[in-house]
């Protein structure tokens, strides 16, 4: 069993110039395991600002963006988990959620969570099949 880390895009360069302890994506023994990624832009390292709605949205593209350049897909993850800084977001980020996972959606937990070091509201994980 081999262990590989991927790079995002401009994603990967904001968390190692923040000197995080982390790789956005790793797989392993037929895994992906996608770090809860928050709404910055993976393209261009910004920190994508907005509603609950548009930071949803954004945290997915990461999610999306970062499984495949490990080779994997939306339609493979097995879990989620969303962390939120606020449980009245529930109801709007299963809006956006639901148009990533239309049909079979993963087994997925949602935790609410105090803040984080930047201003952003939510975070999603995940674990896809490689």
């Amino acid at each position: 069993m081999t262990k590989k880390t991927y790079r995002v895009g401009k994603l990967s360069d904001a968390i190692e110039a923040r000197k995080i302890p982390l790789s956005a994506v790793v797989s392993g023994g037929g895994l992906v395991f996608v770090s809860g990624l928050p709404p910055v832009n993976w393209e261009t390292g910004e920190l994508v600002r907005g509603d609950i709605l548009v930071q949803t949205r954004q945290s997915l593209e990461n999610v999306k963006a970062a499984l495949e350049a490990a080779g994997s897909s939306m339609d493979k993850v097995l879990k989620t988990t969303i962390f939120a800084v606020n449980s009245a977001y529930f109801n709007d980020i299963n809006q956006i959620y639901a148009e990533y996972f239309p049909s079979e959606p993963p087994a997925r937990t949602f935790c609410t969570v105090a803040s984080w070091p930047w201003e952003f509201d939510i975070e999603i994980e995940a674990v896809a099949l490689a």
